[in-house]
């Protein structure tokens, strides 16, 4: 949606998991580009992805991007599931301050209330 938001185009790269688990990725990609989902369909995701194939990466290739997917991405999932009522609060003065951030300047937002949830923030199952 951040593509298309910015009528960008782009890859999708993610940190190797092992054998089958990179196996379960790649077909989890390669399901969504084919049929697409909900949010997205099949030729949103042809219109703005560069690429058929998931492109997977082992950690010792330490490529920029990953790393600061990694950075992210754990503050922002512990704070959903905080919000979520499934984890306590953690004090951890690192991940609050990139919380801070994403809530305050990186979250999509419901245009007309300025909600996150359902738009930056959601949970799946």
């Amino acid at each position: 949606m951040f593509l298309q938001d910015h009528e960008g185009r782009g890859d999708v790269m993610v940190e190797s998991r092992g054998g089958k688990e990179d196996i379960k990725l790649k077909d989890s990609y390669n399901r969504l580009y084919r049929l697409g989902t909900d949010y997205i369909s099949a030729a949103g995701f042809k219109l703005r992805l560069t690429s058929t194939e998931l492109k997977v990466k082992p950690k010792a290739a330490n490529v920029a991007g990953l790393q600061i997917a990694d950075l992210v991405a754990y503050p922002s999932r512990r704070e959903i599931l905080h919000d979520l009522n499934f984890l306590p609060a953690e004090a951890s003065t690192f991940s609050d301050r990139v919380v801070d951030i994403l809530v305050k300047f990186k979250y999509l937002r419901n245009p007309r209330t300025g909600e996150t949830w359902g738009y930056g923030k959601k949970a799946l199952p």
